[in-house]
């Protein structure tokens, strides 16, 4: 029996040379407006049912770069006299010959904390990976690897795992605040792939890395004006590397907004978006600040979102609205 860690050598190296973060979660500039991806504890912040998802296309003009999906809907809800959120997550990311989704179920538990909600959350997950190894290509005369290299799979491989993650969140009329660790048992996924010239299995393992995120998000009026200024800080660490990013929007009319960011070691960004009804669009574009940008053109984000206020008391409980003018 031969054992192999298989780590995502791509994200691996890339994320340690430019910047700084391994990147198991998937990267988002707009981070603020996907709060319950990072937190679980975020969810049922706001008395509207609130659906998200976003796509983000990483480091433009390098072959097999990272390109990510993610998609979340949240809800509060009472219990009595409890207020609870409850909301489910789903991402997927491709690199390279890897790709890997991860499902979540969410919930969270609210109580008034000084002039605030304190929210405390926990979600379970099903974590999977897949490996393309009949796509592996290894050119004759590589002074690196061996065709024969038992340590690099030739056929396609995928495994499973649970994960399990928790937070806390704090909201304010002016503010936001929460700290959460993602991934907490640290889970291991094994694949398993028949030698190909000897009845011993081979075994292979990726593991999804524990991470903490600490996320506050800020809301200034400014008087006698129709602007409103959003400050936005985000600091991550796998415990072995960290990053930190931060966004300054200002918002018009409570309508339109525009923003800047900065990503520590690895890229500058600018933002554009709008807030119609219940719609929400946001886009950004980053820039890198590394040497990557001599391979790169810089990274694309969308997010959009729509939101809808249920009303379950007994005057409206038998109405129903068209869903052509929701």
């Amino acid at each position: 029996m031969f054992v192999r860690v298989l780590m995502p050598a791509i994200i691996y190296i890339m994320s340690a040379a430019f910047a700084g973060y391994a990147q198991d979660d998937v990267q988002f500039t707009q981070y603020w407006a996907v709060p319950t991806y990072y937190n679980p504890a975020a969810t049922g912040e706001i008395d509207f049912v609130r659906i998200r998802g976003g796509a983000r296309m990483q480091w433009v003009g390098i072959d097999n770069a990272p390109k990510s999906f993610m998609a979340s809907a949240d809800t509060p809800f009472k219990i009595g006299k409890k207020r609870i959120g409850v909301g489910v997550n789903m991402s997927q990311e491709s690199l390279g010959l890897f790709s890997n989704m991860l499902v979540n179920i969410q919930a969270s538990y609210k109580l008034k904390l000084f002039k605030g909600t304190l929210s405390i959350g926990v979600q379970g997950g099903y974590f999977n990976s897949k490996f393309k190894g009949t796509e592996v290509y290894i050119p004759e005369g590589d002074d690196f690897h061996e065709s024969g290299d038992e340590a690099i799979p030739l056929r396609d491989m995928t495994g499973n795992a649970f994960d399990l993650s928790a937070g806390v969140w704090y909201t304010h009329k002016y503010f936001n605040i929460g700290l959460s660790g993602l991934h907490l048992l640290e889970p291991t996924v094994s694949f398993d792939s028949e030698g190909a010239e000897t009845a011993e299995m081979t075994q292979y393992e990726t593991k999804l890395r524990r991470a903490i995120y600490l996320i506050s998000n800020g809301n200034i009026a400014i008087k006698n004006t129709l602007f409103e200024l959003q400050p936005s800080l985000m600091f991550k660490s796998d415990f072995s590397r960290f990053g930190v990013e931060a966004t300054f929007r200002a918002t018009y009319k409570k309508l339109f907004w525009a923003g800047v960011g900065y990503r520590y070691n690895d890229a500058v960004s600018a933002m554009v978006g709008a807030e119609f009804k219940n719609f929400f669009i946001g886009y950004s574009y980053d820039y890198p600040t590394s040497a990557i940008s001599k391979v790169s053109s810089g990274s694309h984000e969308l997010v959009i979102g729509y939101r809808v206020k249920l009303d379950f008391s007994a005057k409206n409980r038998h109405k129903h609205r068209s869903i052509r003018i929701m």
